[in-house]
């Protein structure tokens, strides 16, 4: 979910003057790298380049010799992201599992931004830190969780974020505190390009069982009302202020609408499913109904929360 960046426009180039030489990057650089091998709706084109960085260091030195004109995506797991058929253009950075390692600290929570939102809430039940629960519903990187201010069950990722150190998109390696990122509702002003490699969290002490027992229940919740072994893009719309983006478009008479092999969800209807080969076209265009049938029934304009990038084939 390390992915919440603007969308490139469907026009723009596809050559970038890429990949580095051996002595850039220590870590692996593909050409054609496919992003639908595991993003969620496993559908879309490949990365022009798909790099996966040895650590920070080497991270920072790619960035820092880049052409400032390649454009750089980072990507976690893919939770709340459509990438479009034609693919992605410059460099889709994923971080490697030695970057998703988790600690605690003095009550605190450091975690890699590749570590999963169940490892960091894990590590904080284990630990008595309360406040991290929610993070359990999460179903990507912390990353993503960072860069988009990632929230669930009434709490968000600005409510525990202490900092995070990023990576610009000049190369520096730089510790934000939270207050810098400017959060809103899903949104942060970290710019395009730049990278979230680790985050530190608080919490308040708790008991680990009682910690324990409301993981279980935000687990069960998910599993009862979402459609969690489909494959999907999380919540598809923002809630618009004072209404639930399911409710508006269940009320639209969009329950179970199709295009192609898209479909609604009939389970939770902010959710997109691919029903099998949809296209990311398809998904899309299946959103983009859903929100005009909804403007025209409740006068309400949904604003998409599952980023969209790469361009139309």
């Amino acid at each position: 979910m390390n992915a919440a960046t603007p969308c490139v426009p469907a026009n723009a180039a596809t050559q970038t003057g890429f990949p580095p030489s051996r002595e850039t990057i220590r870590g692996s650089v593909e050409a054609g790298g496919s992003l639908a091998d595991f993003i969620w709706f496993r559908t879309g084109g490949p990365a022009e380049w798909l790099v996966r960085p040895a650590d920070v260091e080497d991270l920072a030195g790619l960035l820092k010799t880049l052409d400032p004109s390649t454009p750089v995506l980072p990507v976690g797991v893919g939770s709340n992201l459509i990438v479009r058929d034609g693919g992605v253009p410059g460099v889709v950075v994923r971080l490697p599992k030695a970057m998703a390692k988790v600690s605690v600290e003095d009550g605190r929570v450091r975690a890699g931004a590749g570590a999963m939102g169940i490892t960091v809430a894990s590590a904080a039940r284990d630990a008595g830190i309360a406040g991290l629960e929610f993070l359990r519903g999460i179903p990507g990187t912390v990353g993503g969780a960072v860069r988009m201010n990632a929230g669930a069950y009434g709490r968000d990722v600005s409510d525990i974020l202490i900092e995070a150190t990023v990576v610009t998109r000049d190369g520096a390696v730089e510790t934000w505190p939270a207050a810098r990122f400017g959060y809103v509702y899903r949104h942060s002003d970290l710019p395009a390009g730049a990278v979230v490699v680790e985050a530190v969290f608080s919490g308040t002490p708790g008991e680990p069982a009682v910690i324990g027992a409301e993981m279980d229940r935000i687990a069960a919740e998910r599993e009862a009302s979402q459609p969690l072994r489909s494959r999907t893009g999380g919540s598809t719309f923002k809630n618009p202020e004072g209404h639930k983006a399911w409710a508006l478009i269940d009320a639209a008479g969009c329950r179970g609408l199709t295009r192609g092999d898209a479909q609604v969800s009939e389970k939770h209807c902010n959710f997109l499913l691919n029903l099998g080969s949809a296209s990311s076209a398809e998904i899309e265009a299946l959103g983009e109904e859903v929100r005009t049938k909804v403007k025209a029934h409740s006068g309400v304009t949904l604003e998409w929360e599952i980023q969209r990038v790469g361009v139309a084939k």
